[in-house]
């Protein structure tokens, strides 16, 4: 997306607040560009403009610290040196991707920058299929091992590049929901692209309804959540894909293979309370498929739920979240 939309738009609504009166309470909408997607975010309660700006500051300001392909960003430089002292936010980025790196036996990898690069999911580059010997190449710097920390200072090896795309959206939400929380706003809706944070409940104290994209059809859901206070998070192939000799390529690499995922799933939805997590394991989950990941949430089930769609147009979903998910369609619960 070439230009940058921003409208914010301060709305009076009557909202009752007692069963005796009523009162005005401030609505502040505020949309953006960042992080390479549209963001919004509604918030209500009389300090929510303010609330909003700041909140809408520290995602631009985390934007340009780790964007992977803005010259003056910390992670640009470090991929170009290789040795970097960085600053506080991402350390521990890099930090909790190692750490979700070997939590997910290796689904999640922010190392899978030059193979991004080598597909061309990068804006200005044009998508190709990679020769074979391309990817073997950039599958040499690969893998967690490549990372070395020692106190703030990150040491990556010759051929190895990071890409913090797929942690870096839920990391921002996250912030940017504490400073909302801080300046006094108990109610709000965040959309980051495929990204949704809740903060607390709806003004009238119902939970937000939050849609989850149909990948056959954008413009259409498959199901509802009804959420509070928790993060919902959304990674498939129809995101980002190309076709080539007939053949559909989507963004997800699986960095085992240097492909993109075949893991027979279309979408995968997480929601937790741990933004950051929730954008991480939505990437890999899809990676691992419908069979290691249900593995996986039996032994993880107090850290997030899930709700999976098939290639088949099956949907499945965490029994953690069957009383929270309503869809029209259908579907099957996986139990711890």
């Amino acid at each position: 997306m070439k230009l940058l939309r921003k409208s914010c738009i301060l709305i009076m609504t009557a909202a009752v607040i007692l069963t005796s009166g009523c009162s005005l309470e401030s609505k502040y909408d505020c949309e953006f560009f960042a992080m390479d997607t549209v963001m919004t975010i509604n918030a209500y309660g009389s300090k929510s403009e303010s609330a909003v700006k700041a909140a809408q500051n520290e995602i631009s300001r985390l934007d340009r610290l780790l964007s992977v392909q803005s010259e003056n960003s910390e992670i640009f430089k470090l991929n170009q040196s290789k040795e970097m002292t960085v600053s506080e936010d991402t350390l521990t980025l890099i930090t909790r991707s190692k750490e979700i790196y070997t939590l997910t036996d290796g689904a999640f990898d922010i190392t899978c920058e030059p193979l991004t690069r080598e597909w061309g999911f990068y804006s200005g580059l044009e998508n190709k299929v990679p020769s074979q010997q391309a990817i073997e190449n950039a599958l040499k710097g690969v893998g967690a091992a490549h990372i070395k920390i020692k106190d703030s200072t990150i040491t990556l090896d010759e051929n190895t590049s990071l890409d913090l795309g797929g942690i870096a959206k839920g990391y921002a939400s996250q912030k940017a929901a504490e400073i909302l929380k801080e300046n006094g706003v108990n109610s709000a809706l965040m959309s980051l692209g495929g990204n949704v944070r809740a903060v607390g409940s709806k003004p009238d104290g119902e939970n937000w309804s939050v849609a989850i994209t149909d990948p056959d059809d954008n413009s259409k859901s498959i199901g509802t959540l009804k959420i509070s206070d928790k993060a919902v998070v959304t990674s498939g192939g129809y995101q980002r894909y190309f076709e080539e000799n007939g053949q559909i390529y989507h963004h997800i690499i699986d960095t085992k293979t240097g492909y993109p995922a075949d893991s027979g799933l279309k979408s995968v939805t997480i929601v937790s309370s741990d933004d950051t997590l929730a954008d991480a394991l939505s990437t890999s989950l899809f990676v691992m498929g419908l069979e290691k990941s249900g593995e996986f949430y039996s032994e993880n089930s107090s850290l997030f739920g899930a709700v999976f769609i098939t290639d088949k147009g099956e949907i499945y979903v965490t029994d953690n979240l069957k009383d929270s998910f309503m869809s029209e369609q259908g579907f099957e619960v996986i139990a711890v």
